[in-house]
């Protein structure tokens, strides 16, 4: 049966990060109680899920190995952004992203959007110190296609080494259209990739700058607003069964044939969407 590869730390599986770092994500999210940059909710969310995962794969014996773990923004340029010691790699083991955060930043369970930006355990008035491994930026173009590419070759090279793995899940968090050319060849390409246990996983998430009622999960393109959500749409991945389980226990329901996608996403969507996005099978 597809994805259900023990994940160890023999036989470890990735999440790849792209983040869309181009000049409208300087606009603020929809949703929340006081104003925040896209790229700043971004950058909150993720560095969040890091730690949660440096938390759940800690044993007695240290943080365990069963994920690699990449950030590769777009903008500007196209490349990985962690900050500090380390800078310029594209996938660490998890291990090395936990010993290593580039700041630790005071945080209060007060902190503005605190579901996104307060770590596990934060209680009200709590400070608390919050490990961030990269930094938000917005300036620049959409090169969509470049960071799909991008992913490919790094993802190419790690499958290589881990040919019966749990596919690679990557995760593309943008607020708008690819800038240098259709993205969805490139897309396709990525979604090719295989491993032993099936192919790679794509999913998409779509930032909103507005109130609108996210869209979370969707079947079908029916009821998307443009062409550009509806080719988002068909770049994503359905969901495996643990994920949909994951999902439905969050009183989701999701149908078989779920996508990994999400539009017009607010600042709870975002986290939503990770949690349900990076649940794989249990760790051993």
């Amino acid at each position: 049966m597809a994805y259900a590869a023990e994940i160890s730390r023999a036989n470890p599986t990735c999440f790849l990060f792209l983040i869309d770092q181009s000049e409208s994500m300087k606009n603020n999210i929809g949703g929340g109680d006081k104003p925040m940059q896209k790229a700043e909710a971004v950058a909150d969310a993720v560095n969040r899920l890091l730690s949660e995962l440096s938390i759940k794969c800690a044993k007695e014996d240290g943080v365990r190995d069963y994920f690699h773990v990449g950030v590769i923004g777009y903008g500007a340029s196209v490349g990985p952004i962690f900050d500090g010691v380390l800078a310029g790699r594209d996938l660490v083991p998890l291990s090395e992203v936990a010993a290593q955060p580039a700041r630790l930043e005071e945080r209060a369970r007060s902190y503005s959007h605190a579901a996104t930006a307060a770590p596990p355990g934060a209680g009200p008035g709590r400070t608390v110190k919050f490990p961030t491994w990269f930094s938000p930026v917005a300036y620049g173009d959409t090169p969509m296609c470049g960071a799909f590419g991008r992913a490919r070759g790094v993802l190419e090279a790690w499958l290589a080494e881990h040919p019966r793995s749990f596919p690679p899940i990557v995760v593309n968090i943008t607020d708008g259209e690819s800038t240098d050319g259709d993205a969805a060849p490139y897309a396709l390409a990525l979604q090719d990739l295989t491993t032993a246990d099936g192919h790679l996983l794509l999913f998409n998430l779509h930032l909103s700058s507005d109130q609108s009622e996210p869209i979370i999960f969707p079947v079908q393109d029916r009821y998307l607003p443009d062409d550009f959500a509806r080719k988002l749409h068909r770049m994503s991945s359905v969901l495996p069964d643990q994920m949909r389980a994951a999902a439905n226990r969050q009183g989701l329901m999701l149908d078989e044939a779920a996508r990994g996608f999400a539009f017009n996403a607010d600042i709870s969507a975002i986290v939503q969407f990770l949690d349900v996005g990076t649940q794989v099978l249990e760790l051993r």
